[in-house]
């Protein structure tokens, strides 16, 4: 069955970094493009990045624009989400996603935390 494990969240100081990875199974990884979403409570989920399954086009959040770089990995079956100039605001629950033929998976999501 399909798994999206994500890992590498944390608590960081603002202006910090941090890499987010996702670890993807049981579909044709290399077939599907992959998103990042973030939530925060009492919020919709955000669609933050986007990355295309052959080519590595990307998508952005305009807030997200110029800080954050989506990447994969076909070969480990892995999306990455580097984060960089982080801010407080960036604080939230971060997903990763992938829209199959048949449905939409979601990972179980890794807290980023921004703050001093």
């Amino acid at each position: 069955q399909v798994q999206l494990v994500e890992s590498g969240g944390g608590l960081v100081q603002p202006g910090g970094s941090l890499r987010l990875s996702c670890a993807a199974s049981g579909f044709t990884f290399s077939s599907y493009a992959m998103s990042w979403y973030r939530q925060t409570p009492g919020k919709q989920r955000e669609l933050v990045a986007t990355i295309t399954p052959s080519w590595g086009g990307t998508n952005y959040a305009d807030s997200v624009k110029g800080r954050f770089t989506i990447s994969r990995d076909n070969a480990k079956y892995t999306v990455y989400l580097q984060m960089n100039s982080l801010k407080p605001e960036d604080t939230a629950v971060y997903y990763c996603n992938v829209q199959t033929t048949f449905r939409s998976y979601w990972g179980q999501g890794t807290q980023v935390t921004v703050s001093s």
